[in-house]
């Protein structure tokens, strides 16, 4: 069964991605869009209005198994070697550095095909995927999600109303983000510690855990990097990272679904954690790498379009009202301003020797909800106590 969507709609969901995300195609581009079989659809769409521009569309199909289109699929870490997975072909890499822009369209036929993997080879395949990701991140990207049966059978929906919740996300001008986020933009950036507490649900037990962002770069999330979007992040002085924090929302990942989440943390390092449902996927995640033992980002879902709260990462922490942090890897952006640039690469490199910025093989966003039902029970910036009003982050009136 695959999902129906009206050609209007598809062609102003390209446009946005392709005018708004990607700021326009142009000849000398060569667009990279990458997505199962059963994103087809949306994909067709696109690389019709690429080559119409003059410019390549890269056209990146990847197997039902392979989760994102990873340097390899599940077969390989079923029954094959960390030294199979560890020779990744050469041009696998020439093609993502000959790109000039990137679409990925998430959706995912079969999520099973990819769950459940043998642990030693299925870390490896993340740490042999990261060069892949960072070359991926140092281009002009933008990820979507497009609705499949299966992602809604993980929603216990319908696969017309979770189409239905998809699609309609995705039609929508994200210039009204420009607005909603400027003022809670504003106090952040400004912001030299946050607080947040949460209440850990067997227990009734308050948490808190705390974190420095003094002079990091916050950034504003409209519509250029994820599409549906909405949050406001940074990354924070990873050696700060003090106390406990519970997650209550439940969270997607490589086929499964992982709930009921418990950190701590001790001088930046995750001490102790469990996931009461999942934990073992969520005990290969930590014991990725010594990266996936610390905290990479901050942030907060500010898009109060998104009533319902899904379980894939891409719109569950874009949520008005919640909360989330990442395990892993830190943002480069929060810490200079170019990245990319030559002259800031020693800079920026003295920020992961010192141990401020986090390089990890991962980058897993976990979410807490803070509106009415939810286990969040505030967030403090310094001494600001954000509210939570209709649905989305606020600062209160003085």
């Amino acid at each position: 069964m695959k999902a129906k969507i009206k050609i209007s709609d598809l062609d102003k969901w390209a446009d946005f991605i392709l005018d708004h995300s990607l700021g326009g195609i142009k000849p000398e581009d060569v667009v990279m869009i990458k997505g199962e079989p059963i994103t087809w659809p949306l994909v067709s769409v696109l690389q019709d209005k690429v080559f119409r521009a003059g410019a390549i569309a890269d056209v990146n199909i990847v197997a039902p198994d392979n989760n994102r289109g990873q340097v390899w699929g599940a077969s390989i870490t079923k029954h094959g070697t960390v030294e199979q997975i560890e020779k990744t072909p050469v041009w696998h890499m020439i093609r993502y550095e000959l790109m000039t822009k990137y679409i990925e369209v998430l959706g995912s036929e079969s999520p099973d095909l990819f769950a459940g993997l043998p642990e030693e080879t299925s870390m490896a395949l993340s740490r042999v995927d990261l060069p892949f990701r960072k070359t991926r991140l140092s281009k002009n990207w933008v990820l979507t999600l497009f609705p499949t049966k299966a992602f809604a059978d993980m929603e216990d929906m319908s696969l017309e109303e979770y189409t239905d919740i998809v699609v309609g996300a995705s039609i929508i001008d994200p210039a009204f983000l420009e607005e909603v986020e400027e003022p809670i933009y504003k106090i952040l950036d400004k912001t030299k510690k946050i607080k947040i507490e949460t209440e850990e649900s067997d227990s009734g037990r308050i948490l808190e855990l705390k974190m420095d962002i003094a002079d990091r770069n916050v950034i504003k999330c409209t519509g250029m990097r994820n599409f549906p979007d909405g949050e406001v992040f940074t990354s924070p002085d990873a050696n700060t990272v003090e106390g406990e924090i519970f997650v209550d929302l439940p969270i997607y990942y490589n086929g499964v679904t992982i709930e009921g989440i418990y950190l701590k943390f001790e001088k930046g390092i995750i001490t102790d954690y469990k996931a009461d449902k999942e934990h073992e996927t969520f005990r290969k995640i930590i014991e990725t790498d010594e990266g996936s033992h610390r905290l990479g980002e901050v942030a907060l879902g500010m898009n109060s379009g998104l009533k319902t709260a899904l379980k894939h990462p891409l719109f569950v922490e874009k949520v008005g009202g919640t909360l989330h942090i990442a395990i892993g890897d830190s943002y480069p952006e929060c810490f200079v301003n170019d990245p990319g640039a030559e002259k800031n690469q020693s800079e920026l490199e003295k920020f992961y020797t010192d141990g401020k910025a986090n390089r990890s093989a991962q980058h897993v966003d976990i979410v807490t909800d803070f509106r009415q039902g939810g286990s969040g029970r505030s967030v403090w910036l310094d001494d600001v106590k954000l509210v939570v009003k209709n649905d989305i982050w606020t600062i209160p009136e003085k």
